[in-house]
């Protein structure tokens, strides 16, 4: 029994090849990074919002 096609068939890739998906994956990582932020920073406003002007009125 032999192996398919797809293993058989492995190609070296190069450097152009590896740099540009090296700077793909660095652009989808930041932008999950920032949309990650973003998501905890609404969070946090809302919570702060929904708390409303009491928060801050409270005795300590």
């Amino acid at each position: 029994m032999s192996a398919p096609d797809e293993i058989r068939a492995v190609e070296i890739e190069t450097p152009e090849v590896a740099a540009a998906r090296a700077k793909l994956r660095r652009r989808r990582a930041i932008a999950l990074g920032v949309a990650l932020a973003l998501f905890a920073i609404t969070f946090y406003i809302l919570t702060i919002v929904k708390m409303g002007p009491a928060l801050f009125d409270r005795a300590i």
